[in-house]
């Protein structure tokens, strides 16, 4: 056993899922068997979390921006989810994961939408992990769409412009009720966000880690939560050793 799975875990950790592409190719393999690569460690890693305590884990699967990538890759990405919900969901209910969908649902069309739906409907009421699906997902959409519903609301007379605060936006956010994640990662060794998060990452803990998503292991991933124990959180003040020392 890792010393994560006996130190407490962080409640929320958010991964951007990075590098299948660049694993395959590395491989001399197409993009596909990479991103098909990617969901088996989605499996891992759901089960890892659920075993170190993690109450919510993000992970990202689809961008508003990934749109630009050639239509057969789109088209693959989007049966892979199809495969996944599909084939793993019983199990997911049967081990009482919660799962979540966040991001733009407007343009979804056909059977992806319903698939998503039915994913949320089917485990609303459990109770262990909460799997949170980022689909169609990008932070400055979401953040225009909540503005968007919060000026109608001042249009029509049910807020005035100073009950608008950062609570009032959490509300209205795709993760509302979803505590901020206390620990972004990130894979394939790129160190941005990529409109990822933007608002609920105010005062998360960012990693940025190697290894491409298909080799994000148990251990790798047991072996950042050991690293984000060690990390000391301050949301803006002082450590507390710092505080008894009077400095």
């Amino acid at each position: 056993m890792s010393k994560a799975e006996n130190c407490r875990a962080p409640e929320h950790v958010a991964i951007i899922m990075d590098g299948n592409g660049r694993w395959a190719n590395a491989r001399g393999l197409p993009r596909a068997v990479g991103h098909r690569k990617g969901v088996e460690s989605v499996r891992e890693i759901v089960r890892a979390a659920a075993d170190a305590g993690v109450a919510y884990l993000t992970l990202f699967a689809f961008s508003s921006e990934n749109w630009r990538r050639p239509e057969a890759e789109v088209n693959d990405l989007f049966g892979l989810l199809k495969m996944f919900i599909r084939r793993d969901l019983a199990e997911l209910h049967r081990e009482n994961v919660r799962i979540r969908i966040i991001g733009d649902r407007v343009n979804l069309q056909g059977d992806i939408l319903s698939l998503l739906l039915e994913a949320e409907e089917t485990t609303k009421d459990n109770t262990a992990l909460t799997l949170v699906i980022a689909f169609n997902y990008g932070a400055r959409d979401e953040m225009a769409r909540a503005m968007a519903t919060i000026a109608r609301d001042i249009e029509e007379g049910r807020l005035k412009a100073a009950d608008v605060n950062g609570a009032l936006v959490d509300s209205r956010l795709d993760t509302a009720g979803i505590p901020d994640p206390d620990l972004i990662i990130r894979t394939s060794g790129e160190e941005r966000l990529s409109n990822f998060l933007l608002w609920q990452a105010a005062y998360s803990e960012l990693m940025f880690v190697p290894e491409y998503w298909p080799d994000f292991s148990r251990e790798v991933f047991f072996a950042a939560l050991e690293r984000y124990a060690a990390r000391d959180r301050r949301f803006g003040g002082v450590a507390d050793k710092a505080v008894a020392l009077g400095s």
